[in-house]
C-alpha cells in the first residue's frame, strides 16, 4: 500500500523516519512546483537519493529542507545504486539539523529558488569578505538563483545560503523572487526589446571555497565584461578594488599606507564618476609600483601574478 501526504504536514525527516522503522523496501516520491525527487530504501535502510544534480547524502540533506509539496512512497520499488552508506539514524539526525538551520536562514533567505541581487549602498565604504563570501560575490549576477548559485559553485543550496545569510545581514544582498527578476529585466530592457540580461551567465571559473587572488579577479573581470544590470557593475568594480587593496596590504604586511589608499580612493571616485573597469587596472598599476617600493620586485612580483588576469586587454 503507498502512503502519501503533505510535507507541510509533517517535515521530510519525520516521514522518512516512519516508513524506515517498519523495514520497507521502496521509493519516496518528493514534488514541488516542477522539481522530483527521489529516495529509496531497502529493508529500512536508505540506499540512494536524487533531487535534480544532486546524488546520495546531498539530496537527501536538499530534500529535508523542502517545506512544501507532496509524498508520495511506492513500496517495492527497489533500485541497484548505492550512494549512502551513513546509518538512518546518522542520515536523519543531520537532515534534521539542517531543517532546524534552515528555519533560521529562511528570515533571510525565503527559499533556494529566490535570486541574490546586489543593494545599492555607499560603496566607498570597505568591505571585508570571507573567501567564501568573495567566492559568491563574483557569482552573483542578478539573474541565478540559490540553487544555480550552488551549482556554478560546485557546492550545495544549503552552504550556499549560509553564506549568503551574512551577506543579506550585512546589507549588501537582498533576494527577489524570479517573478520580480523577470519583471525588473523587462522594465530595463532597451528600446529594440532585447533585455540588457543576458541569456545566459557570464563566464566563471572559480570553484567553491577557492581563495587565490587571481581566480576570485578572473571572476569578476567575466562579469564587468558581460552586460550589467543599471548600477550593478560599479558595485562590483568597487567591491574589487577593495579586494585589490587587501590583497596589497596582505602583500605588505601593513594597512593604512599612503601608498596604497590614495590611488584606492581615485580609482573609487573614479568608478563613481562613471569611469569602467579601466580604473580597476590603473590602480593595480600604481598598487604595484608602490609595493616594489615598500618591498622590493619579488613581492610586487607575487602581487602581481594574483592580479595578471585583470590587465589582460579587453577582447
Amino acid at each position: 500500500m503507498s502512503f502519501q501526504g503533505s510535507i507541510q504536514e509533517l517535515p521530510v525527516p519525520d516521514i522518512i523516519q516512519l516508513v524506515s522503522v517498519s523495514g520497507k523496501t521502496g521509493m519516496f516520491m518528493l514534488v514541488r512546483s516542477g522539481e522530483r525527487g527521489y529516495i529509496y530504501l531497502r529493508n529500512g535502510r536508505i540506499v540512494h537519493a536524487e533531487l535534480g544534480n544532486l546524488r546520495g547524502e546531498e539530496a537527501v540533506y536538499a530534500l529535508a529542507i523542502w517545506s512544501t509539496g507532496d509524498f508520495q512512497f511506492s513500496p517495492g520499488k527497489e533500485i541497484e545504486t548505492v550512494t549512502i552508506e551513513k546509518t538512518n539514524t546518522s542520515l536523519l539526525m543531520e537532515a534534521a539539523r539542517r531543517l532546524d538551520e534552515w528555519k533560521v536562514l529562511a528570515r533571510k533567505i525565503p527559499g533556494v529558488e529566490y535570486v541574490p541581487v546586489f543593494k545599492t549602498r555607499d560603496m566607498g565604504e570597505p568591505i571585508t569578505l570571507s573567501p567564501p563570501e568573495w567566492n559568491l560575490v563574483t557569482h552573483i549576477d542578478g539573474r541565478r538563483t540559490v540553487e544555480e548559485l550552488a551549482r556554478a559553485m560546485s557546492s550545495n543550496s544549503f552552504d550556499t545560503a549560509k553564506i549568503l545569510y551574512g551577506l543579506v545581514t550585512a546589507d549588501l544582498v537582498e533576494m527577489r523572487n524570479r517573478e520580480a527578476v523577470a519583471r525588473f529585466a523587462a522594465a530595463v530592457a532597451p528600446a529594440g526589446g532585447e533585455s540588457r540580461f543576458s541569456a545566459s551567465p557570464p563566464p566563471v571559473r572559480t570553484g567553491f571555497g577557492a581563495t587565490s587572488a587571481s581566480h576570485s579577479v578572473a571572476s569578476v573581470a567575466s562579469v564587468i565584461t558581460a552586460p550589467a544590470v543599471l548600477g550593478d557593475e560599479k558595485k562590483i568594480l568597487m567591491i574589487l578594488c577593495t579586494r585589490v587593496k587587501q590583497e596589497a596590504e596582505t602583500a605588505i604586511g601593513e594597512s593604512n599606507l599612503p601608498g596604497i589608499d590614495r590611488p584606492y580612493k581615485q580609482a573609487l571616485a573614479e568608478i563613481d564618476r562613471g569611469r569602467g573597469v579601466e580604473a580597476v587596472r590603473d590602480l593595480i598599476r600604481h598598487t604595484e609600483k608602490a609595493i616594489s617600493s615598500i618591498r622590493g620586485p619579488a613581492i610586487m612580483k607575487a602581487f602581481q601574478d594574483k592580479m595578471s588576469l585583470v590587465m589582460q586587454p579587453k577582447v
